[in-house]
This record gives structure tokens, C-alpha cells and sequence, in this order.
């Protein structure tokens, strides 16, 4: 018989402190660096963000994603032989985020890594995890995408530090005798390292480098367009489905008019495209997960509905995962 997994339970956490496009403006304005609500919003579609306090870590916030997400699931930590976090903002430089979610979790023995590709981490970590089901090396599996972006945010570059924000997301996949994730299509092109990077290390006790993002904007957009569509293309092809058969598009929440571009692209009404940047920012790794999150407790997302998760981050990543949820 075959071997198959679904998401079966979704969860989601934002940290209390919610900044609105006023609130960073006013903040940025005591710095001397001059942004609105009007420019933000005309160039990103964001209206608001969450910022971590200075203690909350990455690990923080998925453990309380990953326990909405058991609680959805009706399961109990201890039911989990698998934990995949993505993140580009980790803890420590070791270990793993995943092996301090399993700690707070208070399990132990099961296998737990962290993936590491930027905001398409979530799709990459997803599709990992599938196969590790599939194969049988694991039965539940906690797949999180947990961020504090702000912590690596120049505050002296409003075309940067408006678009970012920090939250966690996290899906229980469980094994199935029916299919859940249908197909899926990583992809990476380390040519575009420089165009979004922190190019920062620790060495010798210092930090090396520029320990905060910098981002190509213009290159950023034009590449993310079109390695969305093609994708999606090509992971419905794997499906042997088209367009008309997805019911939402939860892409990454980078960019409004990046999401809504990519739509278009798949010809697919702006109703059916799930959008939770305006109130969350870019949340990298987090946002695709959390968008689902949001998406499914508001109703809109039901049981059996086909959707299409895609996103594209530094290095360059890019990726989707069409399944039935």
C-alpha cells in the first residue's frame, strides 16, 4: 500500500508587539531616516508588522506555533518522531533551533534539523519531510518556519527594515493511506547570492562582515516573479493538474504586488490568493505557514481544498508544494 502524508493540524504564534507603518515611521523619524504609511503601503501592500521583545527567540516562537499546531492535530508532543524547523534567524550558531524546540517541547529522540533557505525554507522543509514520510522514516512530523528578522534589520535603510517582521508558523504532517502533498519543485541558483544576503560571520569572537540584510530590490522582484510561475508549473505538471484546479494560492509574503503578479501569471482570480503581508510583514520562513494558519482558523481554507504554497528567497532559493488539505 502506499505511502503518503497530510497536514493535519496548523498553528501559528506572532509576538504581542505589533508595529503599524505609523508606529516604525514615527521610530525611524527619531534616527532621521523619513518613510509614511503611504509609501510603505504603495510599494509592499504591508500596513503592520510584529517585533520580538530583545529576549524572545526563534525557538520561543515555534514552540508555541508547533503547540497550536498538536492542538489542531489532537495530538500530544510526545507523538512527534520528527521536527524540521526553517529559519535564517537561529539562537546560537549551534545547535539546531529544531533541537531547542524539541528540548522546550520536553520530548526527546526523534530526529530534528534546521533548514536553511531563507524564505522558501518552509516549502524546502515541507518537502522534506514528505519524503521522510514516504519512506517511513518518520510517521508525525512538526514542520516550522520560525523568524526574528528584526533582529538582522539596518534601520538605517527604509527601503529594508519597513518590509520585515517576526512570527512563527507550523504544520503537524502525519502519515496517510491518501495523497496530501500531491507534488513539489525545489530549485537553487547560487549565482544571485549577493542580491539578498546577510554577508556577515563569527570569527574569533567578532563578527565578520555586514551582520545585517542587504537586498537588491529591483533583482529581487524581477527574478521572484518569474520563478514563481515556473514552479507552480512545473509542480502541477508533476500533479497532472492545471491551474483551474487550485483553490489558493498561499505564496510567500514578500511583496504584494510580487504575489499578486504571480497570480495573474497562473490566471487565477485575486479572490483565491491568500494575503496576510498586509498585517504581518515579510516573515520569511514563517510566513507561508502562517498564512496558512490564518487562513485555515478564518474558514477560508477547507478540507479538501487543493492549494498551491510557493516561495523564493536569498541564495537564490525558489521553490512550491501543491497539495490537498
Amino acid at each position: 500500500m502506499a505511502r503518503y502524508s497530510r497536514i493535519t493540524g496548523t498553528g501559528s504564534y506572532l509576538p504581542p508587539r505589533r508595529m503599524t507603518n505609523a508606529d516604525l515611521a514615527a521610530e525611524l523619524a527619531t534616527k532621521g531616516i523619513e518613510t509614511s504609511d503611504a509609501w510603505i503601503v504603495e510599494r509592499t501592500g504591508i500596513h503592520a508588522r510584529h517585533f520580538a521583545a530583545p529576549d524572545v527567540t526563534s525557538s520561543d516562537l515555534g514552540v508555541e506555533a508547533a503547540k497550536n499546531a498538536l492542538q489542531a492535530a489532537g495530538l500530544q508532543a510526545s507523538d512527534i518522531d520528527l521536527i524540521i524547523v526553517a529559519t535564517s534567524t537561529p539562537d546560537m550558531v549551534f545547535p539546531s533551533v529544531a533541537c531547542i524546540v524539541q528540548n522546550k517541547l520536553g520530548i526527546a529522540g526523534c530526529p530534528a534539523f534546521d533548514m536553511q533557505a531563507v524564505c522558501s525554507g518552509f516549502v524546502y522543509a515541507l518537502t522534506v519531510a514528505d519524503a521522510m514520510i514516504k519512506t517511513g522514516s518518520a510517521t508525525k512530523a512538526l514542520v516550522i518556519g520560525a523568524e526574528v528578522f528584526s533582529r538582522i534589520l539596518d534601520f538605517s535603510d527604509r527601503t529594508t527594515c519597513v518590509l520585515f517582521g517576526d512570527g512563527a508558523g507550523a504544520v503537524v504532517l502525519e502519515a496517510s493511506e491518501t495523497p496530501g502533498i500531491l507534488a513539489s519543485d525545489l530549485h537553487a541558483d547560487g549565482k544571485h547570492v549577493g542580491i539578498l544576503c546577510v554577508p556577515g560571520h563569527v570569527s574569533g569572537g567578532q563578527v565578520l562582515g555586514q551582520p545585517l540584510l542587504q537586498m537588491d530590490g529591483p533583482a529581487v522582484f524581477k527574478l521572484a516573479v518569474g520563478v514563481l510561475e515556473s514552479a507552480a508549473r512545473a509542480t502541477l505538471a508533476k500533479a497532472n493538474l492545471t491551474d483551474a484546479d487550485i483553490d489558493w494560492l498561499i505564496p510567500h509574503q514578500a511583496n504584494i504586488r510580487i504575489m499578486q503578479s504571480t497570480a495573474k501569471k497562473l490566471k487565477m482570480p485575486l479572490e483565491k490568493l491568500i494575503v496576510t503581508v498586509d498585517q504581518h510583514g515579510n516573515t520569511s520562513a514563517a510566513s507561508i505557514p502562517l498564512a496558512l494558519d490564518a487562513s485555515v482558523r478564518s474558514g477560508k481554507v477547507k478540507k479538501g481544498d487543493t492549494l498551491m504554497l510557493e516561495g523564493v528567497g536569498g541564495g537564490f532559493t525558489w521553490g512550491a508544494v501543491l497539495l490537498n488539505y
